[in-house]
């Protein structure tokens, strides 16, 4: 008490408002005591010993009151210390000190579990734990103040490095790592198979033959899907519906789906080519977008040509597998019927079509590009094909100066800048011959109008398509861009006695399959044969495709000097380079890739030249068994499993020759 009333009240005693609550009830007091000796000095006599007896209890309890809080703050400021202390010991972190030297100071305990040596104070962490210190150094080279995820002593850990404090911080988390894994390995992926070509072979069947062959199908399928712990369900004649955990998704793709590779060679010796196309999607607990994201990975790989796997997540990158043959050639023509009446149909609701090829078009690109805005004019729409006649290859602008002289619808080609301008929210744009939106004519025309738009191609579909197509026809079985369009035509329905096309339109289109099939040696089929026979019927000149693809002195010379540089890789590769600085036509690059293979033991070409000023292009041409569209996606490119190209930006020569080479070290490591 004495000690109270010497070192004077707490500082929490001395709140204004305790303070001011005592005052006044003192205050009250003394005034009661005060009336009380005025009226009776007996009874005011009792009141002041109640006002001493109130000020003393006052007095105690407030040294009562500070008593105690003391006693809790003391108490519990030990027990916060001893907690800490008691964590830094026991709990499950690890903790270490260490000096600019990286010399061990002190370590708690629990990490001590771990390091296995009685001996720690004063070595270097390298000397008692390489990996360790292994780890330190690649989170400091990290430079990021984030808990970084190591794996160390066959466990899991966050791991935090505070160099400048000298300290570790571990902590363990090896078992909820395991059932994060346990949760990613056991999420859901769903597949979509479709049976390629199963409708026009069956069609040729006897019903016994058709039972074996399905059934064939059906129990291989089964059997992979049971090797691999997955479900599977027939839902139609010619589709199947796969359900698997990733776990087992990764042992399929580590198998490459061999189970693509097995159908195609067990049918092919049956004389009844089956192929696969699968498309199989993952990493989302929606399994409506999930299934949503599986039948467009199918529609991918169909349109790719079919005998392929497709893997995506949404919204995430694709992967390919198989791909190894070359599209089955569909022999009815029942989906060109319906193209060619739906087009009609569409064309008829725009008030202008405007038809756009890719990216230096060529003779199959503008050839087809006419066919189409042909058939619009069937119908009396205005239609256009959209080239700027002034910049053109030797080729295309050897047509137009044709098409000029005879005086041929003299509105036919429109300049990007002008159909830009008459361009209208009820315009229709026709992409043929591409799909890839980068590599398209006018890509200002593509943005204004990309949610109209109708694609017509013979390459196989990448990851880069138009989001909303109107109408999509991907035939990669076709030889070329005017084979489809040529059908098409076929089930067009002129007025009496009026021509589709002039004779020197069908030349032109006569013309984009000869240079697309390499003179019909290429990519050929039955039906290439009878679009080329259609259009000889209707006018088109063999003598006439021969004078428009002739070559000029020029473009001759330079596609022997790129040929004369061609260099042997891999045993039966050809690769051909041209100078760093001087810009080659595409279509020479293209026409040096066809000519390197008519060379003896070479599978497959490649002529690399400078396109412009920053980009570098590649020409890739195969006989068949090396498959050139796999090695041209690997750089950003795409195209036929014969026929490919890719541009690359920002490179010299040199470099993409590099780039070249470990994609085809890439694929044959895929391919062994």
């Amino acid at each position: 008490m004495k000690d109270f009333l010497r070192n004077g009240f707490p500082a929490f005693i001395k709140d204004s408002r305790l303070t001011a609550s005592v005052i006044i009830i003192l205050a009250l007091s003394l005034l009661g005591s005060i009336v009380a000796m005025i009226m009776n000095p007996l009874f005011g006599l009792a009141m002041v010993l109640i006002f001493i007896l109130t000020v003393a209890f006052t007095v105690y309890g407030i040294y009562v009151l500070a008593g105690n809080a003391n006693s809790f703050v003391v108490s519990l400021s030990y027990r916060i210390k001893r907690s800490e202390q008691e964590a830094m010991i026991k709990m499950p972190l690890g903790i270490l000190l260490y000096d600019e030297d990286r010399q061990i100071q002190w370590v708690n305990p629990y990490l001590q579990l771990y390091l296995k040596d009685d001996d720690l104070i004063g070595r270097t962490i390298k000397a008692v734990d390489p990996d360790l210190n292994k780890l330190i150094d690649e989170s400091l080279a990290a430079k990021t103040a984030e808990n970084q995820t190591v794996n160390w002593d066959n466990h899991q850990f966050e791991m935090v490095v505070q160099d400048n404090l000298g300290v570790i911080y571990l902590l363990d988390i090896t078992r909820y790592a395991q059932i994060e894994d346990k949760y990613n390995n056991e999420l859901l992926a769903i597949g979509q198979i479709f049976i390629d070509n199963y409708d026009e072979l069956s069609e040729a069947m006897h019903d016994q033959e058709l039972t074996s062959m399905s059934s064939y199908v059906q129990n291989t399928l089964s059997d992979y899907a049971k090797n691999f712990n997955a479900y599977l369900k027939r839902i139609d004649e010619d589709h199947f519906l796969l359900l698997v955990h990733m776990q087992d998704l990764a042992k399929m793709e580590e198998d490459k789906f061999s189970v693509l590779d097995k159908i195609r060679q067990e049918t092919s010796r049956n004389n009844t080519p089956l192929t696969l196309s699968i498309g199989i999607s993952f990493g989302s607990s929606s399994i409506t977008e999930l299934a949503d994201q599986a039948q467009s990975n199918l529609d991918l790989a169909l349109g790719r040509g079919g005998d392929q796997v497709v893997l995506c997540q949404p919204g995430k990158d694709v992967r390919f597998y198989g791909g190894k043959s070359n599209p089955m050639e569909k022999r009815t023509r029942v989906r060109a019927r319906m193209v060619s009446q739906a087009i009609s149909e569409l064309f008829k609701e725009a008030d202008r079509v405007f038809v756009v090829g890719h990216a230096n078009p060529d003779m199959d690109s503008v050839g087809s590009g006419i066919g189409v805005v042909k058939i619009a004019q069937l119908h009396n729409v205005k239609a256009n094909f959209v080239l700027d006649v002034n910049k053109t290859n030797y080729d295309v602008g050897r047509l137009v100066v044709n098409m000029q002289q005879a005086n041929e619808d003299a509105d036919l080609f429109i300049a990007p800048k002008d159909a830009l301008e008459k361009v209208t929210d009820k315009s229709m744009l026709v992409m043929v011959d591409h799909s890839k939106y980068s590599i398209t004519y006018s890509k200002e025309l593509y943005d204004r109008l990309k949610n109209r738009i109708i694609v017509i191609d013979h390459h196989r579909r990448g990851e880069e398509f138009p989001e909303n197509p109107m109408l999509t026809y991907v035939e990669p079985y076709a030889s070329s861009a005017c084979e489809l369009v040529t059908e098409m035509i076929e089930y067009q329905q002129p007025s009496s006695g009026k021509r589709v096309l002039t004779d020197l339109e069908a030349t032109a289109m006569l013309a984009g399959i000869t240079v697309d099939s390499k003179e019909f040696s290429l990519r050929t089929g039955t039906r290439t044969f009878d679009a080329a026979s259609y259009l000889r019927s209707i006018g088109a000149s063999s003598t006439g495709v021969s004078e428009l693809l002739k070559e000029d002195i020029g473009s001759f010379l330079e596609r022997t000097s790129l040929v004369a540089s061609l260099k042997i890789i891999n045993s039966n590769m050809a690769v051909m380079c041209g100078p760093d600085k001087k810009i080659i036509d595409p279509i020479v690059t293209a026409q040096a890739a066809d000519t390197a293979l008519d060379l003896e033991n070479i599978e497959a070409s490649f002529a690399i030249t400078r396109r412009a000023k920053d980009i570098v292009g590649i020409s890739a041409r195969s006989m068949g068994s090396i498959n050139v569209q796999v090695i041209m996606e690997k750089l950003g490119g795409g195209g036929h499993l014969s026929n490919a190209a890719t541009q690359i930006k920002g490179v010299t020569v040199e470099e993409a020759l590099a780039k070249l080479t470990d994609a085809v070290d890439t694929y044959e490591k895929e391919n062994e």
